[in-house]
């Protein structure tokens, strides 16, 4: 019988052990997400599965081009993932050809699928508080970020981590590129 109770409890122990390392992990190292649309193509595709890097931040500070994943504030459960283009205290617009300007120089990147056909509240300089972050989608003429009003800028505190590795589809597996 003491041999019963003593198998029960270890593991009941290692039960409760692995438990607290999952929450442990999932609340502050990594947690995977799944890509829902296309606002993201081409780097990323509806239905791609990641998974998120929740450390890094908490050391660094998100630099330009960075993808990230935040929560959408109107839904509860519903997070968006964009890429970093402006960084705080600067300023942003977009003008009518779609041009990008940081502090009124031409942001040179690559990584809009097209010209951008509106540029939304960023017609008008953006000036970025000291903790906000300006996104946008890849797929500019398809994405919901900071140029619509119900996204607007992205305070850091919000930012829930970096996009790090897809895993799935696995043809495509492996560490997202940012920069």
């Amino acid at each position: 019988m003491k041999k019963v109770i003593k198998e029960i409890l270890n593991t009941s122990l290692y039960l409760l052990a692995v438990l607290a390392l999952t929450y442990f992990v999932i609340t502050f190292v990594g947690q995977r997400t799944e890509v829902s649309g296309s606002s993201m193509e081409t780097t990323l595709s509806d239905k791609d599965n990641l998974i998120v890097d929740k450390i890094t931040y908490r050391f660094t500070d998100p630099k330009r081009f960075d993808i990230i994943v935040f929560p959408f504030q109107y839904m509860e459960d519903t997070y968006y993932i964009k890429r970093i283009i402006g960084l705080p205290g600067e300023t942003v617009r977009i003008d009518g050809e779609g041009t990008i300007y940081i502090n009124g120089e031409v942001l040179e990147e690559s990584y809009g699928r097209e010209t951008m056909e509106s540029p939304g509240r960023a017609y008008e300089e953006i000036k970025l508080a000291p903790d906000e972050y300006f996104v946008l989608g890849d797929n500019r003429n398809n994405s919901s970020d900071s140029r619509d009003p119900s996204v607007g800028n992205i305070r850091r505190r919000d930012i829930i981590g970096r996009a790090w590795v897809r895993i799935w589809p696995f043809r495509k597996f492996g560490i997202l590129k940012h920069q």
